[in-house]
């Protein structure tokens, strides 16, 4: 992926910063580009650590059972993690998830968003909520870095896309 031009950073961005554009694989092995997925609406990145891991499957599973809030919203959820496309199919085909993985397995969109478990050489959990700037580009409007196991609120992260 061409993803050379992002820059690791020690903390999550903040509300207001320029969200870092990239493209990575999903489960079905296309790729996936933030920039593209804005033209059709706010993005919502939810990092987490490892598929098949007790917490990552409660919270991505319950983004399917509630995808249709989150398309009523007007977002697209993302699930990001260091695994590979292989593993996201295969979890995804268990779990019946409904949504995007992308496989992040050189570790660069998770540093540059500031969500990286070095620890563990993994993502860290969190979720960023990206909307369009006036100039078009990416606009971090939401962020939330959580301690690892501690699943998002989808409650909350409706509320934020507004």
């Amino acid at each position: 992926m061409a993803n050379e031009h992002l820059v690791p950073r020690a903390s999550p961005l903040g509300v207001g910063e320029e969200a870092p554009d990239f493209t990575l694989t999903t489960q079905d092995r296309t790729e996936w580009t933030l920039s593209e997925a804005l033209k059709q609406g706010a993005v919502v990145l939810c990092f987490y650590p490892m598929d098949f891991s007790p917490v990552c499957s409660t919270e991505m599973k319950c983004v399917t059972d509630e995808m249709d809030r989150f398309v009523k919203s007007g977002a697209q959820v993302v699930g990001v993690s260091c695994d590979s496309f292989f593993v996201h199919k295969a979890w995804a085909d268990a779990l019946g998830l409904k949504h995007t993985l992308l496989a992040d397995m050189h570790r660069a969109v998770c540093k540059a968003y500031g969500l990286y478990f070095p620890d563990l050489n993994i993502s860290s959990r969190g979720t960023v909520v990206i909307d369009r700037s006036p100039t078009g580009r990416g606009r971090v409007k939401w962020v939330q870095a959580r301690e690892i196991r501690k699943a998002m609120s989808n409650d909350e992260v409706l509320a934020a896309i507004g």
